[in-house]
């Protein structure tokens, strides 16, 4: 099995439209799209899940992962999907921690795959699946152990996943470290870069359907 989520949560003086309605739009177009593939083809099955009170120390995400381990189901991989549709083409528009500064682009214009030091494999086939979509940057961080060096990578639903050893990755827009609008009343739909959001949707898409026909 394979999962993909979108927490539905924002806090309540924001509207939340990158935060988190941008990725909640990319899971339910997998789920509009992913029907329409043969299921005869697919060497894994999926669940999309949409999860509660992530701003609330990811809870909702918690709560899944603690039923997958109860469960001892055969998850295989798990994606969370935070924030994906704000994009700044000016240089200097993306700021980084201080570990990472001079290591990643100082313009805030690409989508970030993140995983930790289990997910190796899962990181290789969701960027390779990402990167065949024309004029969509790619940057991929992989952490030691569970992000617990670098806290800022630790800030969504897959976090309790890679605690409970399962292989897991967030893929972002980077959030505050990009949106001068997180967590503020000026995260609106205006804001958002539809273009930059449709693409990474497609990649979303792209890679899902390969993991699912062939694993990773």
């Amino acid at each position: 099995m394979f999962c993909v989520g979108a927490r539905l949560d924002t806090r309540p003086e924001s509207p939340g439209a990158d935060d988190n309605t941008s990725a909640v739009a990319a899971l339910l177009e997998l789920a509009r799209l992913l029907p329409a593939l043969s299921r005869s083809e697919h060497l894994w099955s999926i669940e999309l899940v949409a999860f509660d009170l992530e701003e609330n120390g990811m809870l909702g995400g918690a709560e899944h992962a603690r039923m997958h381990s109860q469960q001892q189901t055969d998850l295989r991989g798990m994606v969370s999907l935070e924030m994906l549709g704000y994009c700044d083409h000016a240089p200097g528009s993306q700021t980084l921690p201080r570990e990472l500064v001079g290591l990643y682009p100082d313009t805030g214009d690409f989508i970030a795959v993140v995983g930790n030091q289990n997910s190796t494999d899962l990181i290789a086939a969701f960027q390779n699946g990402m990167r065949s979509v024309p004029e969509l940057p790619v940057e991929v961080l992989q952490v030691p152990q569970n992000g617990e060096m670098l806290q800022a990578t630790r800030l969504s639903d897959h976090s309790p996943f890679w605690d409970a050893g399962f292989p897991a990755l967030m893929i972002t827009d980077t959030s505050f470290l990009r949106n001068p609008h997180y967590h503020q009343l000026t995260d609106t739909v205006d804001t958002l870069d539809f273009d930059f959001l449709s693409k990474v949707s497609q990649g979303c898409l792209e890679s899902t359907k390969r993991i699912l026909a062939n694993g990773y």
